[in-house]
């Protein structure tokens, strides 16, 4: 049975919203609530629809209990009630799924971070199709890109390439992917045909935010340095790159994309905040271990989640052996969408289960 005074609570809440949007509010204010009553929405759209088909099931239950009741009514009340029957319980799990406590940092923008692993060049070529697999699915969710920091490597691809997603639910949707992803194929240096195994490894951190982290001036040891890499004269004339230790923690994080000092300096210590805090939620997330078991996934960007097998069309989540014979679809960004809701749906099972339990 669903708890009654949950969802009386998200009603009168939803009608409070709806009160106060029709007042007068400051934009930012506006911004909010709108937000929050538009998410609010088709939960309680639920919640209505589950009271009317309760209260039905109610009035066919009375009848079915009435001895008086004629033979013909009887006969429609038990042939309707099945599906009425099926009907709320669909509903009750829709509403089931809506009262799962939500991740806080779900609709948080990302940094991403690709390294190439085992497999030398072939790794770095690697790392770079996941790179642009990602910015496809970014891009066919109206999602920015924006490179903050890259090492190409010799062949092409990537050694390490680092990135902020911002979008709304960028965190929601790309938090599963942290982890190693293996890869299948020829190299296009391999003469003899061989398959060669090679690795990358993925790593998806919610973007802190200043009230997330104190960060204090004392704590850091800023270099300024030339840019190296692509970007032609300017770079070895100017020094704009920027690298900021956290004398604290260790934590080391450099920037050179932007021809900006300024604007460097600004996404290194955005990224180093993001660092700290995802350090912070790694303990968390340690001392929550056992709770977590069963989910999808720990986030241990040591575990393997996935391979790509390329002679074979094929992408294998390892996490809920799920395959997938359309590889060029994945790696285009446009199949990625399949494998991360299968695994937002089996992390919503998880969740439930260990709701009922």
């Amino acid at each position: 049975m669903l708890p009654d005074t949950k969802l009386d609570a998200m009603l009168a809440r939803h009608a409070t919203l709806e009160a106060e949007l029709s007042g007068q509010l400051a934009a930012d204010s506006y911004v909010k609530l709108s937000r929050e009553f538009s998410e609010l929405g088709p939960i309680v759209d639920a919640i209505k629809r589950y009271r009317a088909l309760a209260s039905e099931a109610a009035d066919l239950d009375a009848l079915l209990a009435d001895p008086k009741t004629d033979l013909e009514m009887r006969a429609m009340a038990e042939a309707e009630k099945p599906e009425l029957d099926a009907r709320r319980e669909a509903l009750e799990k829709e509403i089931r799924v809506h009262l799962i406590p939500k991740d806080a940092m779900d609709e948080r923008n990302v940094i991403l971070e690709i390294r190439a692993g085992t497999g030398g060049d072939e790794a770095s070529l690697f790392a770079g199709d996941l790179f642009r697999m990602y910015e496809r699915y970014a891009a066919k969710q109206g999602w920015k890109v924006e490179i903050v920091d890259s090492s190409e490597g010799t062949m092409g691809g990537y050694k390490e390439i680092i990135a902020e997603v911002k979008g709304r639910g960028a965190f929601a949707k790309l938090k599963f992917e942290s982890g190693v992803h293996r890869v299948q194929r020829v190299p296009a240096t391999e003469t003899s045909g061989r398959i060669h195994t090679s690795a990358a490894t993925v790593a998806v951190l919610p973007e802190a935010e200043d009230v997330d982290v104190a960060i204090r001036d004392d704590d850091l040891k800023i270099d300024t340095m030339r840019s190296s890499g692509a970007g032609g004269q300017h770079v070895n004339k100017t020094e704009s790159a920027i690298r900021i230790t956290h004398i604290p923690s260790g934590i080391v994080v450099a920037v050179q994309e932007d021809r900006s000092q300024h604007k460097n300096k600004a996404k290194a210590l955005a990224l180093l905040r993001t660092k700290l805090y995802d350090a912070e939620r790694s303990k968390l997330d340690a001392a929550r271990a056992a709770e977590r078991r069963g989910q999808v996934g720990s986030g241990d960007r040591s575990e393997r989640i996935r391979t790509y097998n390329f002679p074979q069309g094929r992408v294998t989540d390892h996490r809920i052996n799920l395959t997938l014979y359309n590889l060029p679809k994945v790696m285009e960004g446009e199949a990625l969408g399949d494998i991360i809701d299968a695994l937002s749906t089996e992390h919503q099972a998880a969740l439930l289960a260990a709701q009922d339990a």
